[in-house]
């Protein structure tokens, strides 16, 4: 998976949960779903995979952690969160920043995911394969997103 810029929102500390959508909050509901995998292909238990994003209104929240949070792949190294898709703000397109981290803390990988209508930016233009591609609705209603990361160990 290619590495993309952290961006100047990043905030250690974000709590582990599966749902970064709160009560009343705006937006687009999806689901990111996908499995995290070494360079020769085989899945990477316990790595920890933590997001942050801009709210519908392309805001990011920098006093505490709405929309950011982390989950912990299981032994097949899947993970899925729930979230809101992601306004855009000028310049970038909707995207959501991610980091991978190995069990013992190292720090994997730091990149982004863009989404469905972005295939024409400059960013998804310099790094094809973070565009994340839109499966269709789920039975709540929800957009369901695949997005697997390949990660140096």
């Amino acid at each position: 998976t290619s590495p993309n810029m952290e961006g100047p929102y990043y905030t250690p500390g974000a709590p582990e949960r599966a749902s970064l959508i709160e009560p009343g909050m705006a937006g687009t509901p999806i689901v990111v779903s996908g499995r995290v995998f070494d360079a020769a292909c085989n899945p990477v238990a316990g790595a920890k995979v933590d997001f942050w994003q801009a709210d519908a209104n392309g805001v990011y929240d920098n006093r505490g952690y709405s929309l950011r949070g982390y989950v912990v792949t299981d032994e097949n190294g899947a993970y899925t969160i729930e979230t809101i898709e992601p306004g855009v703000y000028p310049g970038r397109p909707p995207h959501i920043h991610v980091k991978v981290f190995a069990a013992d803390g190292r720090e994997l990988l730091t990149t982004q995911m863009y989404f469905a209508g972005s295939e024409t930016s400059r960013d998804v233009g310099a790094a094809p394969d973070l565009l994340a591609p839109y499966l269709g609705l789920d039975e709540q209603g929800r957009q369901q997103i695949a997005f697997d990361f390949v990660v140096s160990q």
